[in-house]
């Protein structure tokens, strides 16, 4: 019994720290890349992408096919064997093996395992690009949710103060020495401190099922992430030039790689259509028999009169009949051979060339030549835009981590300055001299400062992490 309890409370114990467990942001990021349906979809891509060149890489192989028939017939029928018609019932079998040779076809399958092995390229960024956008947006659920605790801790600290200035104020108005209009003052912030309380601890929870929700994580209600003081680190990105940021983005980014496989793709695309135009030259081998159980009739010379004489005609001058020796016959009905036998004597082969020369079909491979074109240029401007938009968003991105930057030091700045003030008036107001409404003005002004800077570092560290991506720096291996 008492080794019961002591494997149930294990067990429990077991249950709680895994209930417990808080999730730090490279454990987000690994189960995010292992676990995402759209990074499971695009790998179920790149799969696909290895069964096209399984397929292409197949079509230099010969073909080979065998086929096998049985039938039963009854009534007037030929025989397989002899071709006779026959009024009988009889079993017959058949049976091929026929290979097939593609000798040239226009380069048409070559070009074909070529583009096969672009799209897994292709396919390949693609999976590359999902996993930095879903990485990103991991890394941007957690630090909205250490911005949510970072601004709930602000509040609920401040609430502390106004609650020891609630105590003491409430003393000085029993006692005479403030009004009791200061008093309401205190209890009003304190109201309303609360109620931003509530607000923030519902930001918490809603961020936390967010990033749950991302992660593919049901269990919400025991969903938490680690609440580590992130430092702001790779600044030196600001030092780069914008036009530096952009030829490395150029080089690694995955959504030029994308554009430019597709131009290759389509660049193929347009060889292969051409490659119809071109005779095609195959060989082939072809082997077959058969078998029936239908039995056949010869014709025997009789042995008791081998001979017959007949008239043939007569002799127009003398009229004299002309007689001739015709082989006198007997029909024999004849057994079929055994099975073994009639697969070796009936069975037969071919083989050869065969040459097919495109003349005309509609316009077909002309239209199929003219549409590979179409998407090769369309590809090219493709190309064009993915790069303008890169440079685009590379500028943007580099703009706004300077902004982040310079609103970070100035809410730093702010927040100084608020702190500063906030003291001066609560010590002020400790000796009497302002009021509960101007020391709860100064204190919301420093609550409020001190929101701003928790909201712009997360910011600012968010926005560097998107400088360091377009950089080249692999999501996995961005520093927090």
């Amino acid at each position: 019994m008492k080794k019961l309890v002591l494997l149930l409370g294990i067990f429990a114990i077991g249950i709680s720290a895994n209930a417990q467990k808080k999730w730090t942001l490279q454990e987000c990021v690994a189960y995010a890349l292992e676990n995402n349906i759209s990074i499971k979809q695009s790998e179920l891509d790149l799969q696909a992408t290895d069964v096209d060149k399984m397929t292409a890489v197949g079509a230099f192989l010969p073909s080979l096919n065998a086929s096998a028939g049985l039938s039963e017939n009854t009534g007037l029928s030929f025989n397989p064997v002899t071709n006779n018609a026959q009024t009988t019932t009889f079993l017959s079998a058949s049976g091929s093996i026929n290979v097939g040779y593609t000798l040239f076809d226009g380069l048409r399958n070559f070009r074909t395992v070529q583009r096969a092995e672009l799209s897994q390229l292709a396919s390949q960024y693609r999976l590359d690009k999902m996993k930095d956008d879903v990485s990103l947006f991991v890394a941007n659920g957690y630090l909205q949710v250490l911005l949510n605790k970072a601004n709930l801790e602000v509040v609920n600290s401040q609430n502390l103060v106004t609650l020891e200035q609630l105590d003491r104020t409430n003393s000085l108005v029993e006692s005479g020495m403030l009004p009791r209009g200061d008093l309401l003052e205190i209890q009003a912030q304190d109201a309303s401190e609360k109620q931003r309380i509530a607000v923030a601890e519902n930001a918490v929870r809603i961020s936390l099922i967010s990033l749950a929700q991302l992660l593919l994580i049901k269990d919400y209600e025991s969903f938490d992430v680690v609440d580590e003081g992130y430092a702001i680190s790779g600044t030196e990105m600001l030092l780069k030039t914008v036009d530096d940021v952009i030829n490395s983005a150029e080089e690694s980014r995955s959504e030029v790689k994308i554009a430019q496989s597709t131009v290759d793709i389509a660049e193929k695309d347009l060889q292969i259509a051409r490659g119809a135009i071109w005779p095609t030259l195959s060989a082939f081998f072809g082997y077959n028999t058969r078998y029936t159980d239908a039995t056949s009739f010869t014709q025997d010379l009789d042995p008791d009169n081998p001979v017959s004489i007949q008239p043939i005609g007569t002799v127009q001058e003398t009229g004299q009949t002309v007689i001739g020796e015709f082989p006198n016959t007997i029909n024999r009905l004849v057994q079929p051979d055994s099975f073994v036998d009639q697969l070796y004597l009936n069975d037969g082969i071919s083989y050869g060339l065969q040459l097919s020369i495109p003349i005309l079909n509609g316009f077909q491979t002309k239209g199929a030549i003219k549409r590979s074109q179409i998407n090769l240029e369309r590809s090219k401007f493709q190309l064009e835009q993915a790069k303008l938009d890169l440079e685009s968003n590379v500028y943007q991105a580099f703009v706004d981590a300077q902004g982040a930057g310079k609103a970070y030091e100035a809410a730093e700045r702010s927040l100084e300055s608020q702190e500063l003030a906030y003291q001066y008036a609560k010590d002020r107001y400790d000796v009497g001299r302002t009021n509960a409404f101007d020391f709860s003005q100064s204190k919301l002004r420093y609550d409020n400062a001190r929101i701003e800077v928790n909201r712009s570092k997360y910011d600012y560290i968010f926005k560097i992490k998107v400088l360091e991506l377009y950089f080249g720096i692999p999501a996995t291996e961005l520093k927090f």
